[in-house]
């Protein structure tokens, strides 16, 4: 895991998608990019401030990460 200044450098704002288990009235929001062409890796942002730092996982971890939140959100 490790993190990167600026998302926006990563990935094309195109890239980015909303999870579906984000608020949408404007609360916790979280986008995720594979990081193309090689989809080694995962970058996770906050919506709200996209040109902000984004998490980069691997796919297993954020594989993990995202299993996780589903048990702890039952």
């Amino acid at each position: 895991m490790s993190t990167h200044h600026h998302a926006l450098e990563l990935a094309d704002e195109s890239a980015w998608f909303k999870s579906s288990y984000s608020d949408q009235t404007g609360g916790g929001c979280v986008e995720v990019a594979n990081l193309i062409p090689t989809h080694t890796l995962v970058a996770v942002r906050d919506s709200k401030v996209p040109q902000g730092p984004a998490l980069l996982l691997h796919p297993a971890a954020f594989a993990a990460l995202t299993e996780h939140l589903k048990t702890a959100t039952d």
